[in-house]
């Protein structure tokens, strides 16, 4: 680890705004045909994808010259396959770009990781987000979800992915990194530099990266003085410590795969339940019978909590191909990449009766929105419970309200609203 101490960030409020840049997907080519032409951050892929992954599953896996060459996969079958396949396909490079940085990707373990790796970088965090452990932030949820009803309830409308999605996640992973909440709005700009501008945009997407692992460089160096600036709330987990303090093979990590670990934990613990939540509280919105269902039979929230994840997966991932293989006729050359489409999969009507359904009490419901194979999401149990709690928290106080105004949804490997206006009854 260096002992360099990087500037720490300037100060702001935890509400200072957020400047979106942007939308890439208005600055990109058309697609000509789905089949040949795919991109994942065209505009209507973000406004409405069901209809394209609907088509995509009738023919071969489609594939692009797009991201210098790749594949989408979109039944649930052909992903659950190369999700298993760590032979075949890399996880080195987890996201799709117009063009590969030079040189090696930066790692951001353990989901950069291959085996025989991967098991012991994914061990490290187990014991963090175990149901125990995750059961113990339940309080601090229910808390943060009501302080956030409370600035804006009295108002009868809210932006509920600006004003209250956004904020559960991001509060919780400051938390249990040990870093102060008042940083929060930095969080969410990097996150939006990174995965949805970034995505068409080297230089912004370096930048953003740089400066999140500067920030983290910076809170290495307290640690080291002895010091932390976390908000005080009880004994903080501390998972920069953790992967300060951790080794592989008796060997302690080296800087690149700390600041790897404690970017990929900001991001995935931000962006991807900002979106469930929201997506949560949209379906609700627009489906009052489910909504009045989840109020009168308060049980089923657990069951519901899986159909919502299944229905509005926010996660795809990409995979490098290793080695030349052939999957379903289409062969596959080392070094073209793949997106395995977790959402479309969770729709396949041949996997799940009703695909296009939600069934709040779905029983059989194998969904992949955490992910298949080796690399299932670290932090699912922590996923759950604050989707879990914040729907919960949401429907006790605001029971009735509807969509008022436009949706606005994200662009890039994680989908969700950005903007949505609700008003109360």
């Amino acid at each position: 680890m260096s002992d360099r101490k990087p500037a720490p960030p300037a100060e702001a409020g935890a509400d200072a705004p957020v400047c979106l840049i942007s939308d890439p997907a208005f600055e990109r080519p058309p697609v000509t045909d789905w089949h040949t032409d795919w991109d994942h951050l065209d505009a209507r892929w973000r406004d409405d994808p069901f209809p394209i992954w609907d088509a995509l599953r009738e023919g071969p896996i489609a594939r692009t010259e797009r991201f210098e060459g790749a594949w989408l996969p979109t039944r649930y079958e052909d992903v659950r396959a190369i999700a298993y396949d760590t032979e075949h396909f890399s996880s080195r490079r987890a996201v799709l770009r117009d063009r590969k940085f030079d040189g090696p990707p930066l790692p951001s373990p353990p989901i950069t990781s291959d085996p025989p790796e991967h098991k012991a970088h994914k061990q490290v965090l187990l014991p963090f987000f175990t149901p125990q452990e995750v059961g113990k932030l339940e309080p601090l949820t229910r808390r943060i979800c009501n302080a956030l009803i409370d600035e804006f309830i009295a108002a009868g409308r809210c932006d509920a992915a600006q004003q209250y999605a956004r904020h559960i996640p991001v509060r919780i992973i400051a938390y249990m990194l040990g870093v102060p909440v008042r940083d929060s709005h930095l969080f969410i700009r990097w996150i939006h530099e990174i995965l949805e501008v970034g995505a068409s945009d080297d230089e912004l997407n370096s930048s953003a990266t740089k400066a999140m692992r500067d920030y983290f460089r910076h809170h290495i160096a307290l640690r080291k003085e002895g010091r932390t600036e976390a908000d005080p709330d009880g004994p903080v987990p501390d998972l920069i410590r953790l992967m300060m303090d951790g080794s592989l093979n008796g060997v302690p990590f080296e800087e690149r795969h700390v600041l790897g670990t404690l970017t990929l934990l900001m991001v995935a613990g931000i962006d991807t339940t900002w979106s469930a939540i929201g997506a949560s509280i949209l379906h609700l919105a627009r489906h009052p019978e489910d909504r009045r269902r989840l109020i009168e039979e308060p049980g089923l929230m657990p069951t519901a909590i899986e159909e919502l994840l299944r229905a509005y997966s926010p996660v795809t991932m990409a995979r490098e191909v290793s080695k030349d293989v052939e999957l379903g006729g289409c062969p596959m050359k080392k070094g073209e990449m793949v997106l395995l489409c977790f959402p479309a999969a969770n729709r396949d009507p041949a996997m799940f009766p009703d695909a296009d359904k939600v069934v709040l009490d779905r029983q059989e419901n194998r969904h992949g929105a955490f992910g298949l194979g080796i690399h299932r999401c670290v932090g699912s149990h922590l996923a759950r419970m604050e989707m879990r709690v914040a729907i919960e928290e949401w429907l006790e106080r605001i029971p009735n309200y509807r969509v008022a105004g436009d949706v606005r949804w994200s662009v890039g490997p994680v989908r969700g609203p950005r903007t949505l206006p609700v008003a109360f009854a």
